[in-house]
């Protein structure tokens, strides 16, 4: 029953980490729209990998990489703002496509394109390994007796969690997107463009603070 426990407790983390509204998402639903729901499920599933590191950190109680995540956090906040910048742009001229097979298998090359890019994202910010910290040291996850066999338990309930929100968010846009038009489609990729910007101009602004 301990286990089961810790699974449903790390379920419910990594779930409600990853429906934080912020640029993972809105990267995701602009794949889904571009490039159907499997684009953006192996979009989502580069955050969800990345939240089940950070879990794994938090969980093995790993300070070392911990404190060395926290100690580059500016080097990685301004790598991190100068691609959202980038991608934000990019999404803001993008012309919607009117003709694409929707229902075609996306190439290989161009999931692991979209995995990698979230990833790497989500791992450059280390507010992450934070929010992991002190949401286990506040419901006590950290202090389990049960050593690596509840700790992996809780590292997989992490990633089961956030890997159920990337589904249920590319399959509820992937059903969207047969509904819309292209003038719509248009407008989401010049507010999801500068929301994205937005944040790297955030993230930006916060490496040069403190550098």
């Amino acid at each position: 029953m301990e286990l089961l426990g810790t699974l449903v407790r790390g379920f419910i983390v990594g779930f409600s980490i990853a429906a934080a509204v912020g640029p993972i998402s809105l990267l995701c639903i602009r794949k889904t729209l571009t490039n159907g729901r499997l684009a953006g499920f192996v979009c989502g599933m580069g955050a969800a990998t990345a939240d089940g590191l950070y879990g794994c950190v938090a969980a093995f109680g790993l300070t070392w990489v911990s404190g060395l995540l926290v100690d580059q956090q500016p080097w990685l906040h301004f790598v991190g703002g100068l691609f959202l910048i980038y991608l934000g742009a990019r999404t803001f001229l993008e012309k919607p496509v009117e003709t694409a097979d929707f229902t075609a298998t996306p190439l290989p090359t161009g999931l692991a394109r979209s995995y990698a890019s979230t990833f790497s994202l989500t791992v450059a910010n280390p507010m992450t390994i934070l929010s992991f910290t002190a949401i286990f040291a506040g419901l006590g996850l950290g202090e389990t007796s049960g050593g690596y066999t509840l700790a992996s338990t809780l590292v997989a309930g992490v990633f089961a969690g956030s890997a159920l929100w990337w589904i249920l968010l590319s399959t509820g846009v992937g059903l969207l997107r047969s509904k819309l038009e292209t003038t719509a489609l248009r407008w989401i990729n010049r507010v999801s463009g500068v929301l994205i910007l937005g944040f790297g101009v955030v993230a930006l602004s916060y490496s040069l603070d403190i550098l």
